[in-house]
């Protein structure tokens, strides 16, 4: 993706696509029209792209210039951007940088009327698919002076949005709060983020019943390293099933034709998207692909805040390389090379130094090591 070579993505779908069967998709088959359509009747390319969003990602999960970067690419391919929970730098507003994409999670972190004015899509979180039933936790180590300022909050201090049920008791909460979101902008669309689950389906009925104009449905797979390991691991089912039910129950109580209907979670390919569209979606999130396209290498360590390729937040003190700039990453490497030779020296120095019996003291290198 990186290189533009369509011969590298040709052979990366065509492992994904022709893989064993790893997802619940995989057992589908799509079969051939019997009768070839006409190029003209195809939606354009244009149109198609509007349909694409990126996943939902704040800014703190992911470093400024990552941040950014996915708003611009976003913007200039006419699909929209995704700003998370963490709010949005104001200087971004009315840029190519800004989210068409607003999110509101139960902690509120920077929502504020002017990120809701500036905004074409209005994102309540309910759940995603990564962390079912939890809410978006920020470790304290990565709320710097830039995020503090941004969800209003102190440096230093951890950021958690308790699961929903602390905030939206009913239909009758979520109504009052689509409502009071559209009074605010009434030029934007009002989505609600759901997770594929069993029985997801009632809950699309009581969400376009309430007023929503665009229901998600998110999958287990993907998340960022943000998410808890028990959570990737064991949590959530596959966007499959719950776009599916959530079809069919839309259809069956005549309530289709009032909502979009949007899914994520893992999509990789065209083929994902097609199936994902005979099972029902109108729209599409991406998040693990944008950032693979980026550099991220996928190490899940976004907690940790070292990141390899510098898409995360840097520590105080830290600076951090962002991996969409080739200078800084070179910047980085020799930063990275230097350090090891430090390293390297100290160790030499630990290695050749002798202990109180005369023979080098492993104690030392460790520490050396270490340091």
């Amino acid at each position: 993706m990186r290189t533009g070579d369509a011969r590298l993505y040709k052979k990366y779908a065509t492992a994904v696509d022709e893989r064993a069967p790893a997802a619940l998709r995989d057992l589908l088959e799509v079969t051939g029209a019997q009768q070839a359509i006409a190029i003209e009747e195809v939606e354009p390319v244009e149109s198609i792209l509007q349909r694409f969003d990126s996943a939902g990602m704040s800014l703190g999960a992911l470093s400024p210039e990552a941040h950014e970067a996915l708003a611009i690419a976003m913007n200039r391919l006419g699909a929209r951007s995704n700003s998370g929970e963490g709010g949005e730098d104001p200087a971004r507003y009315g840029t190519e940088k800004m989210s068409k994409i607003k999110q509101v999670a139960s902690g509120r972190f920077g929502v504020t009327p002017a990120y809701l004015v500036n905004a074409e899509v209005l994102q309540i979180k309910i759940a995603q698919g990564a962390k079912p039933g939890e809410g978006g936790q920020l470790p304290g180590h990565k709320v710097n002076a830039l995020i503090a300022r941004l969800r209003y909050a102190r440096p230093g201090i951890g950021l958690i949005s308790p699961p929903p049920h602390h905030d939206i008791y009913s239909i009758e909460d979520l109504a009052q709060l689509i409502y009071d979101l559209k009074e605010v902008n009434p030029g934007a669309l009002v989505s609600v983020k759901l997770v594929a689950h069993a029985g997801v389906g009632t809950i699309a009925a009581g969400v376009a019943k309430a007023g929503a104009d665009l229901i998600t449905i998110s999958g287990h797979d993907g998340g960022t390293g943000a998410s808890p390991l028990t959570s990737i691991r064991y949590a959530g089912v596959p966007w499959e099933l719950g776009l599916a039910e959530t079809q069919q129950t839309l259809v069956r109580n005549g309530l289709r034709e009032r909502v979009i209907v949007q899914t994520d979670g893992g999509l990789k390919t065209g083929l994902d998207i097609i199936k994902a569209a005979l099972l029902g979606a109108d729209s599409y999130g991406f998040g693990t692909a944008p950032l693979v396209a980026l550099g991220c290498k996928y190490l899940r360590i976004c907690h940790l805040n070292s990141c390899a390729t510098g898409e995360r937040p840097g520590r105080a003190g830290r600076t951090v390389f962002p991996f969409r700039c080739r200078g800084c990453t070179r910047a980085a490497r020799r930063t990275r090379r230097a350090q090891s030779r430090r390293t390297g020296r100290a160790q030499r120095v630990s290695q050749a130094a002798p202990g109180r019996d005369g023979q080098a003291e492993p104690d030392r290198f460790i520490r050396s090591a270490r340091a």
